[in-house]
């Protein structure tokens, strides 16, 4: 979908950037990562021409883009940027349909666009088509940012460290609000950070730079687990291994039969007819299968009491959902003091659990994606 053949950008003696070819499939999200100055933002840039490049070419799908001019590639390209740059003077709603009202959309068409992308980017069209950007919050501006970007339906979306100034629960929250419109959307993304985190949680391949010069191009399992030089080595951090957890989802090695019961009304019943479990902990669930706790059949066999048997808990803060990344529900279980975790989806439905040997296992084996499930679970 993208092509750079030999870019070269030099400013005088300087040479922002030497020789870069790489190739961005159709659908594929392509980081660019270095350190300062590598020359990411410089190639970014040159894709849509708001820098020209000094030789090289550069083709988006089967057209050179130096076959037509800089406004109409522009027009066919998303751009979202850190700073945002919402215009101050016009609402939400305007801002989001700056580039189709320049491409001649009707008003209707316009106007049911801003509520489509303002419902995927999380925000309520009612209350915010209306606002101006000084109403809204860093992140909120950041959602607003992403869906002019995406406002045209561009098959091109160019994003410049566009979540960098926002603070990291945000950060979080939007790297989550891409992941998902990306899945969706499958639009072919060329992504400038600096965050190895983010690279790694959001890339199909990255493409690591260093004094203008390609590094490594290569997926970011490969990245952490085959670096191609000791730059690339020490670049991807000394915890590669935790990092690849970033990579791997909670539902591939989520254990789906998990001992539960449901409590009824009466939950000191259930707590004496689960202690004939064969494993510590039961969970413990409504009559429409929503986590409500867990019972420990352990200390029942001990003779403890039905009631000191049962933990009630809000499953809004002790669960993860089938989506969220092992290195996030590691973090939760720590956090939490769990050896294992529940997992629900988003009405608190218990869906299984993941546990601490799962991931431990993940971490040492050498292809994150074919771990197994834990040996055993429970919930705590």
């Amino acid at each position: 979908m993208i092509r750079l053949e030999e870019v070269t950008k030099r400013y005088g003696e300087t040479l922002a950037v030497d020789r870069l070819s790489l190739e961005v499939g159709e659908g594929e999200v392509c980081v660019l990562i270095g350190p300062s100055g590598c020359g990411k933002t410089t190639t970014l840039r040159m894709i849509n021409r708001l820098i020209e490049p000094t030789s090289g070419r550069i083709m988006v799908g089967d057209r050179d883009i130096t076959s037509v001019t800089p406004e109409e590639l522009r027009r066919g390209l998303g751009y979202a940027i850190q700073s945002v740059g919402l215009f101050p003077h016009l609402t939400v709603a305007e801002n989001i349909v700056t580039v189709p009202k320049l491409l001649g959309w009707e008003a209707s068409r316009m106007q049911a666009r801003v509520g489509e992308l303002l419902s995927l980017v999380g925000l309520d069209a009612t209350s915010y088509r209306g606002k101006y950007p000084r109403e809204l919050s860093g992140g909120e501006a950041q959602r607003v940012g992403v869906a002019r970007a995406l406002a045209a339906d561009p098959p091109v979306l160019l994003m410049d460290e566009p979540f960098g100034a926002v603070d990291p629960l945000n950060r979080e929250r939007l790297q989550g609000e891409f992941a998902r419109i990306q899945k969706e959307l499958h639009k072919t993304v060329v992504f400038v950070t600096h965050d190895v985190d983010e690279a790694i949680r959001l890339a199909d391949r990255i493409a690591l730079m260093r004094d203008g010069r390609l590094q490594q191009y290569d997926t970011p399992e490969n990245l952490l687990d085959h670096p191609a030089s000791k730059f690339v080595h020490d670049f991807m951090g000394a915890d590669r291994a935790l990092k690849r957890l970033g990579r791997v989802r909670v539902d591939a090695v989520m254990r789906s039969e998990v001992p539960r019961i449901s409590d009824g009304s009466d939950a000191v019943a259930a707590a004496q007819r689960a202690a004939c479990t064969a494993e510590r902990f039961s969970y413990l669930v409504d009559q429409d299968g929503r986590l409500e706790g867990w019972i420990d059949c352990r200390l029942l066999d001990r003779g403890g009491s039905a009631e000191s048997a049962i933990t009630h808990v809000d499953w809004r803060a002790t669960t993860v959902r089938p989506d969220t990344s092992l290195k996030e529900a590691l973090s939760h279980m720590l956090e939490l003091g769990f050896r294992s975790i529940a997992v629900t989806d988003e009405t608190g439905r218990l869906l299984g659990d993941v546990a601490l040997a799962g991931i431990e296992t993940t971490l040492t084996e050498g292809d994150a994606y074919s771990a197994g499930g834990p040996a055993e679970g429970g919930a705590q």
